[in-house]
């Protein structure tokens, strides 16, 4: 371009020179011919000068280019900030596990804020029906470990319906027909926990020269043992909140001692807890370990932790999220009641309610927890197996990885929870009529009639 316009300028010049000089053929004075020399010379002058200011400047490509004009149109995206608010049941060390979760999806998904806000399912069960009736939501997301619940609501037309989210063939089989209703499925399972057995320290247990139990006498001559210890207050610490960690040790004697038949068929009200059946695993075991002092009164089950590991129990009867909750989850082992054939397992589940704030970014959310959210959960210290069959074994944390290959190698049934599963009004009387027996073991006939004569039909 620079040297184009050098050219133009200086054919100009010439020109200009050309009709001075034949301007100059009409003059016959030599003075006016010194007169037109001096005007081209001065032209000279500017045609030079303007080389120079052109010189000067930056250079551009001088390749011929041809152009076709045509009209852009700009478009501007603007990236709207979204806030989320996700309500949830974990809090302390397990609220911080599951943040990583949102952590993850926020680093993916920049635009977007959310805020996590712990509540028990209780509570979430109390105060929010409430507020789906006015056609309002305190949260966008709400976890809850209770799936009776979210289909409960989703009859009432409180909760979206994510079918076209979620392929109950991509889930560990069950989980999903928890959340299902009309042919439809109203939440999504995140990750599992189990409630495996008791949990005890393995330098506790070289310290005395004990070793786990293989057969059920052998489980009460321990139990005996740990009686005799000085430092011990109690073999077992009985963990208690509203209830559900008593419920869980029943359960567990229930599954392994009735069998998981036997579970399977009080949850669906086809036995009784008045049958002679139900009522042996009672008296047999759970009565007299009450009588014997093996258990201990019930203790807030997150200080019974504390109190367990610091060398005041020996046994603790835990879900799998307690390898997350110690100093050192290699020093933790585990057994099942000797002979177990079964564990109970349980998901929580996601739903957005109908009147969330932000719907689609809901959703969005919802199906990132329930596929690769999982893979980011089970890699942190929550003591959770993935819901999602596409998780690798080897994503789960390592000690669970140990976890999860003896619940394999003793192959023992995966079951649901009876009291998450019956739910209502009858899951809180069976927390409240377990804690009962757990102080007056000799009430066992009273509790055991309550519980029949109050079961859902």
């Amino acid at each position: 371009m620079a040297s184009d316009n050098r050219f133009a300028l200086a054919a100009l010049a010439l020109a200009i020179i050309a009709i001075l000089i034949s301007l100059a053929a009409f003059v016959n004075t030599s003075s006016k011919i010194s007169s037109i020399e001096d005007d081209v010379s001065a032209i000279s002058e500017a045609i030079e000068g303007l080389e120079e200011k052109i010189a000067r400047s930056p250079e551009v490509q001088t390749e011929t280019v041809t152009k076709t004009e045509v009209e852009t149109e700009t478009e501007t995206v603007v990236t709207e900030r979204v806030s989320l608010t996700v309500i949830g049941p974990w809090a302390g060390d397990e609220a911080k596990y599951f943040q990583a979760v949102l952590d993850e999806y926020m680093r993916r998904n920049p635009n977007v804020e959310i805020k996590y806000v712990t509540m028990r399912a209780e509570d979430v069960a109390t105060a929010l029906p409430i507020q789906f009736e006015a056609g309002t939501s305190p949260a966008d997301v709400i976890i809850t470990p209770w799936a009776w619940w979210i289909v409960e609501m989703a009859k009432k037309g409180y909760v979206e319906d994510v079918s076209r989210l979620i392929d109950p063939a991509d889930y560990v089989q069950g989980t999903v027909e928890n959340v299902m209703w009309d042919g439809k499925v109203w939440g999504a399972p995140f990750t599992m926990w189990l409630k495996p057995g008791f949990w005890y320290k393995k330098s506790f247990f070289e310290q005395y020269g004990l070793s786990e139990p293989e057969n059920l006498d052998e489980f009460m001559n321990l139990l005996a043992t740990l009686s005799q210890i000085e430092d011990l207050k109690n073999p077992i610490v009985t963990g208690d909140g509203v209830g559900w960690p008593i419920s869980d040790v029943v359960e567990h004697f229930i599954i392994n001692v009735g069998g998981p038949d036997l579970q399977l068929a009080l949850i669906e009200g086809e036995a009784r807890f008045t049958d002679p059946e139900v009522r042996a695993v009672f008296e047999n075991y759970i009565v007299p370990m009450i009588e014997n002092g093996y258990f201990s009164e019930p203790i807030e089950w997150t200080q019974a932790i504390t109190l367990w590991w610091n060398g005041d129990y020996a046994l603790y009867f835990m879900g799998t999220w307690i390898t997350g909750m110690v100093d050192d989850p290699n020093d933790l082992g585990f057994f099942p009641l000797p002979g177990a054939k079964g564990v109970v397992g349980g998901a929580d589940y996601i739903f957005v309610p109908k009147s969330a704030p932000n719907k689609e970014m809901a959703l969005d959310l919802l199906k990132f927890l329930a596929t690769e959210g999982q893979a980011v959960h089970v890699s942190q210290p929550a003591g959770k197996i993935p819901t999602w069959l596409e998780v690798p074994t080897e994503q789960l944390w390592a000690p669970m990885q140990g976890v999860y290959a003896k619940v394999k190698e003793l192959n023992l049934q995966i079951l649901p929870d009876l009291d998450d599963s019956v739910g209502g009004d009858w899951q809180t009387l069976f927390w409240d009529q377990l804690k009962l027996l757990w102080v007056s073991p000799d009430k066992l006939d009273q509790v055991l009639q309550t519980l029949d004569q109050e079961f859902p039909s």
